[in-house]
């Protein structure tokens, strides 16, 4: 990368990490609580009892992977306890079953579907970017579906259908999802019933199911300056559209009227992490969050990031841009150093992992329900 480059991507983060700081402008005091004291049932609001708990067949799994091949990956962690994934007192226990390794059998192809503001820093770090070769190499298809950065959810509900439909028709499907891109693709798959045809599943990882305080506390105002400025180098939005798709009014009004399809299993994975493992840029967010829900990944709660009906398949020890969003050193030297100084996390085992899941899942989903033809 030639010196001007450089300079041309550092003043892109400058611009967009502005926008984001603006964003966090008024945050309340810290909460110091302990994080992994109680269970994660009381991550679970009423009425989302059926979530299926996959967290001791998932670990077992993820160790697996680590144990096979995963050490050998970027920012390897131990498995057993709770620096991967929270370890909670309710976890279920290991299931004893082996774990299938090798070359994927199940001919499915993953689609990334990111996030907020996502689109205005693709050329510095894009969704599990680090991880899509160790996918590749397992056998998975893989692909991204640019959504726009700073428009509604029902434009981006329209992206990810014609992304979607411009595929051949006898691929199957994972959407593997982060923040908004899960919200963004859950309005997809309510509102276009011809992709279930094609999607199998969704994987969400921390996403804004929910919705985040965040976006309430932001004022309109505020989020129309951000949404509209020409400062980031992705299309504008319309007023507060982007920062609206993520109020919790609105995300609750929507999950209360809408349905996915019955044959799209869903997964979540939601992640937190304490004060000292999260990134600066997402210090004022952690605290407005902390000051009623310590459990935070410094942009959504860990239950806002649960799909009713789904399967949780683990808490990842990480930040909200950690979890899914590499931002090197090698390649954004300036902002690993200052601003997301905490984004060493094992993306491509957590990823590899979630697909094995989601394999092993659909396949006793098939022997449970027979073929008519």
């Amino acid at each position: 990368m030639t010196l001007g480059a450089s300079s041309d991507l550092s003043a892109r983060a400058a611009r967009v990490l502005f926008a984001v700081l603006l964003l966090g402008a008024c945050s309340a005091p810290s909460v110091g609580t302990a994080l992994s004291a109680t269970p994660a049932d009381v991550l679970l609001p009423v009425g989302k009892t059926d979530i299926v708990d996959g967290r001791g067949r998932f670990r077992e799994i993820y160790c697996a992977v680590r144990e096979d091949h995963g050490a050998t990956l970027p920012y390897d962690r131990p498995c057993q306890d709770s620096a991967a994934l929270w370890r909670l007192p309710d976890e279920p226990p290991p299931t004893g079953r082996p774990v299938r390794l090798g070359p994927s059998q199940a001919g499915l192809t993953v689609m990334l579907v990111p996030g907020l503001l996502a689109e205005c820093v693709s050329e510095l770090s894009t969704l599990f970017e680090d991880a899509r070769a160790n996918l590749q190499a397992q056998g998975w298809r893989t692909g991204t579906i640019q959504t726009r950065g700073r428009q509604s959810s029902e434009t981006n509900a329209e992206v990810v259908r014609d992304a979607l439909m411009a595929m051949p028709a006898e691929q199957r499907v994972v959407l593997v999802t982060h923040s908004k891109g899960t919200v963004d693709s859950l309005q997809a798959l309510a509102t276009y019933p011809e992709l279930a045809g094609r999607v199998v599943a969704l994987v969400s990882v921390a996403g804004a199911v929910n919705g985040s305080p965040l976006a309430d506390a932001v004022p309109t105002a505020l989020a129309e300056l951000v949404s509209g400025s020409a400062l980031l180098a992705c299309p504008p939005g319309r007023g507060a559209e982007a920062a609206d798709s993520l109020r919790r009014s609105v995300r609750l009004a929507w999950l209360a009227t809408h349905e996915l399809p019955r044959g799209v299993r869903t997964y979540s994975l939601a992640a937190y992490a304490g004060p000292d493992d999260m990134s600066r840029v997402l210090w004022p967010f952690y605290r407005t969050l902390a000051g009623t829900e310590p459990r935070n990944d410094g942009m959504v709660v860990a239950f806002d990031a649960i799909i009713p009906h789904s399967t949780l398949l683990g808490l990842p020890n990480a930040d909200h841009l950690a979890v899914a969003m590499p931002f090197t050193a090698a390649k954004t030297p300036l902002l690993a150093g200052t601003l997301i100084d905490h984004n060493d996390s094992p993306r491509s085992v957590l990823l590899e992992a979630a697909l094995r899941y989601v394999e092993e899942d659909l396949a006793a989903a098939a022997l449970r329900t027979p073929s008519t033809r």
